[in-house]
């Protein structure tokens, strides 16, 4: 490996990390900074973020996978993005067992920021894999991801913060998120020529992690938060708001 090569990796790993938690961080900083704490506005937030989840699953990371592996890897990618997400939840439970306040909030915010982190790494990987087709296409791809990001950092926000945790520990856990971004991107202008089984794998760990959120945190909390019709509005709007950002 050239001096050259090794400069354009580090430039696409940065690049990658810059757009990575710049849109989450702007989220981020716009969701702590909610005046907002009630119950109705909490569960429109959170059923929000599960519709524009669902639609980056359905309208992004699967049919993306779909179009370059079989059903099998498929299936066991999302197997495992579930089967990582329980584990991850399971620990969360236990640290966050024994604070007093809204520990379920805050929990949410922590497994959604988990969660997030690992979809930014196929994201990361189509940006790494773009640079080696073309700059144009690289950045293009970059600006559309980091457009992405900022109502996923909303979403990660809000429940963290209203779960008691500071803001500036909020902001830290957002822009953790995003660096897994800057790792996708290296590792996929590392190995442009990666396999497409295992992309395909990456796409549908990420998938099956969301999914996972969607169904076994937001969608209960946003429940458990709020029993009228904002829940439903909120996540049909997430969802509608996703499907216009997918077609960018």
């Amino acid at each position: 490996m050239g001096v050259i090569h090794i400069t354009e990796l580090i430039k696409t790993f940065l690049i990658g990390i810059f757009f990575g938690t710049f849109g989450t961080t702007i989220g981020g900083l716009i969701g702590v900074n909610l005046k907002s704490n009630s119950n109705k506005f909490l569960g429109f937030i959170l059923s929000f973020a599960s519709g524009l989840m669902m639609a980056i699953i359905c309208f992004d990371l699967l049919p993306e996978a779909m179009e370059i592996a079989s059903l099998a890897v498929i299936l066991l990618g999302i197997l495992l993005g579930i089967l990582t997400m329980i584990i991850c939840d399971t620990l969360v439970k236990e640290k966050f067992s024994n604070k007093k306040g809204m520990n379920s909030l805050l929990r949410t915010g922590i497994i959604i920021s988990i969660g997030l982190a690992l979809h930014n790494i196929p994201e990361g990987l189509a940006i790494g894999t773009g640079f080696q087709a073309s700059i144009n296409l690289g950045l293009s791809l970059a600006i559309v991801i980091a457009i992405h990001d900022v109502p996923e950092g909303i979403s990660m926000a809000v429940p963290m913060k209203n779960g008691g945790m500071k803001k500036s520990k909020v902001i830290f856990y957002v822009i953790l998120s995003g660096i897994t971004t800057g790792i996708g991107a290296f590792f996929g202008a590392l190995i442009g020529g990666i396999s497409q089984s295992i992309i395909a794998m990456c796409l549908a760990f990420a998938a099956g992690a969301m999914i996972y959120i969607v169904s076994g945190e937001l969608t209960p909390e946003a429940n458990n938060l709020y029993h009228g019709r904002m829940t439903a509005v909120g996540s049909m709007l997430g969802l509608l708001i996703g499907i216009l950002a997918m077609s960018i």
